[in-house]
């Protein structure tokens, strides 16, 4: 049985990540923990909300929570952004896809790479 959740990357970080290796993002030694948000719809408004203005192309990782190799929960019960408290393993990344922007930078779409 698989937990999705979903994960931002900006996709040059992605492409330059060894895939053998365990995944963290740039803001970890910051954050102390993996940005996640559960739902398509979701992921949208919180990009639209913190990343609209960077103009880097991102992708979106699907990830298994319950295959993560770290601990995880929600640091705000009933909200959609699960943390998870470590790398992530390879094997957790269930998918990845691209994520369409306007010209203006909105986030309009998840579609697949």
């Amino acid at each position: 049985m698989t937990r999705p959740t979903l994960h931002l990357v900006p996709e040059a970080r992605w492409v330059a990540w060894d895939p053998a290796a365990p995944y963290l993002p740039a803001a970890f030694d910051a954050d102390g923990f993996v940005h996640c948000t559960d739902g398509d719809e979701e992921m949208l408004k919180t990009a639209n909300r913190f990343y609209r203005a960077d103009p880097q192309p991102f992708l979106l990782l699907t990830v298994d929570l319950d295959a993560a190799g770290s601990p995880w929960r929600f640091d705000d019960p009933g909200s959609p952004y699960p943390h998870i408290y470590g790398p992530i393993s390879p094997a957790a990344i269930l998918d990845v896809r691209r994520v369409e922007r306007d010209a203006d930078g909105t986030f309009t779409a998840i579609v697949p790479r």
